[in-house]
């Protein structure tokens, strides 16, 4: 077929991912091949101490999303969207979304950005002897309970984003494999939620009169490549306001970021690699065998298809040197430029690499939010500098993107270091890469490992939800979604970036620098409001 046959006949795969800045939809052949796209942005909200997102805000960009794709295949293309063959979509993982049996939130949905779960996330790692993320659903599900919170007997249902999503459309509480393994640890063996952990929670919690058990309230688990549901009419509606989409199209399980990351740069066999840059920064390193001990830095999350992985995750990355940015646009534009921000970027970024190689002595701490990998239940943003340090642009640009893969470079260090797990190359996507070459090469210099990219590295994660959506219309219903991959993506991976010897030595001294004064950053927590 040709592109304009694919879409006529309605034999074309749609994806879209709700990220932390943008929702994006993608539509693609079978094939891989992309035919349009579509995007919403939008801000998470700080609201009474807890982040969020408005669930009228989620399916507004959803269908604005939606929308701004079919215009562009009706422009690219000259005619309708009106038929899909298979669907599906990803999300931020983690987080906490309560319902009760009607499928009404009983609390606002509560994302991973949250750092108040301390406490619970300590008792069950040591419970389970398992490592529980205090971004993870049962770990807010616990403080919910521990907290004394008057929602918890109402729950009928907890889930993700992406989860969430999916039962809008299809009426099932379904959820992938590896968005289910950030709720709760998910056996490897078998694909399903941990029964002995299962167990151990609600002997645990018994005393509590709850009136449930926790699988009661889990999503169902659907493995890669099987049929999640399909699209009901009001979910149709939901998604083409327009009315044109029909109903019926087979969805994929929903997925999280993380995983749709390993699809796009194809890192879903043991050994291979990749890291998430953009709002948040998180590396995963797919195991050959597990960890030797429990460690708070690392999650072991899996992949679509039940890899276990090994999950260095960072709340912050790039939102405040976002900020920085913005703020000196402002000054261009009152000078009397004409700057965009993908020209601001791609004029500031560059800076990074004319810096001193340790950014002159400065310091940056972009923590919008809290950052549990160096025990922060809240972040202050913080820019400091001694008298004597190289206070230039360069160097100011080199520190911010320095501090955005500090916190991620002490989880490295544990699964690297600690733990031994090797890792030959690291895949990269994400908004941090996207201006050419900088990125790859503070990426390089931070893990001191090899980075490359895909051609998608900016775009890559709806890309992959449409990539898992069309593994459901496989030809060979025996093929491995990692060979499945190998024949999709193929060459799309670019060169790798050796580290340079100068920027690695460079990014440890800031890294020394930056461990040792994080006694600034909680004195600033401490006294500013």
């Amino acid at each position: 077929m040709n592109e304009a046959q694919h879409i006529a006949t309605g034999h074309v795969v749609f994806g879209c991912e709700l990220g932390s800045t943008r929702i994006k939809s993608t539509l693609i052949t079978p094939c891989g091949k992309p035919l349009g796209s579509g995007a919403f942005g939008w801000e998470n909200q700080l609201d009474d101490g807890i982040w969020t997102y408005d669930m009228d805000a989620v399916l507004k960009g959803l269908a604005t999303s939606y929308a701004a794709l079919a215009e562009d295949v009706r422009k690219s293309h000259g005619m309708p969207l009106e038929r899909i063959g298979a669907l599906g979509f990803s999300a931020m993982m983690h987080g906490y979304i309560a319902t009760d049996a009607a499928g009404e939130l009983l609390v606002p949905f509560r994302t991973w950005r949250n750092n108040f779960t301390g406490e619970a996330s300590s008792a069950l790692t040591d419970l389970f002897g398992w490592p529980i993320p205090q971004r993870w659903s049962i770990a807010h599900l616990y403080h919910a309970i521990t907290s004394g919170e008057a929602h918890v007997g109402d729950i009928a249902h907890i889930t993700t984003l992406a989860g969430w999503v999916h039962w809008k459309l299809t009426g099932q509480w379904a959820i992938g494999v590896g968005d289910a393994s950030g709720m709760f640890p998910v056996d490897p063996k078998t694909g399903q939620w941990d029964a002995w952990m299962l167990e151990t929670f609600d002997a645990h919690v018994a005393d509590r009169g709850l009136g449930w058990s926790l699988a009661d309230i889990l999503p169902t688990i659907v493995k890669v490549g099987e049929d999640a549901g399909t699209l009901t009419e009001p979910g149709a509606a939901l998604l083409d306001t327009s009315g044109a989409l029909q109903a019926g199209a087979v969805m994929a399980p929903p997925e999280g970021d993380a995983q749709t990351g390993m699809v796009v740069t194809n890192s879903v066999r043991p050994r291979t690699g990749n890291v998430s840059a953009g709002t948040s920064v998180f590396a995963m390193l797919v195991l050959e065998e597990r960890l030797s001990s429990v460690h708070h830095e690392i999650d072991l999350v899996l992949t679509p298809d039940g890899e276990l992985v090994g999950m260095a995750h960072s709340n912050n990355c790039s939102s405040d040197f976002d900020a920085w940015a913005g703020l000196l646009g402002e000054a261009a534009a009152l000078l009397g430029a004409d700057v965009d921000d993908d020209k601001l970027f791609s004029k500031l970024m560059p800076m990074a690499l004319q810096a001193d190689a340790d950014a002159g002595g400065l310091l940056a701490y972009g923590y919008v939010s809290g950052e549990h990998m160096t025990g922060f239940s809240e972040g202050r943003p913080l820019f400091v500098r001694a008298q004597n340090s190289r206070f230039t642009l360069a160097n100011f640009v080199r520190a911010h993107l320095f501090s955005a893969l500090c916190a991620l470079r002490t989880g490295m260090n544990v699964l690297t270091e600690r733990e031994g797990v090797k890792v030959e190359e690291l895949r990269g996507h994400g908004g941090f890469f996207k201006t050419e070459g900088v990125g790859q090469r503070m990426m390089a210099a931070a893990t001191n490992t090899p980075v490359s990219l895909p051609d998608t590295a900016g775009e890559g994660g709806a890309w992959g939800m449409a990539l898992l959506a069309a593994y459901l219309l496989r030809d060979d219903r025996d093929q491995a979604l990692a060979d499945f991959l190998d024949r999709l993506i193929g060459d799309s991976i670019g060169p790798a970036t050796a580290p340079d010897p100068a920027d690695v030595a460079g990014f440890n001294d800031y890294f020394k620098r930056h461990t040792a004064a994080l006694a600034v950053e909680a004195a600033a927590v401490e006294h500013v409001d």
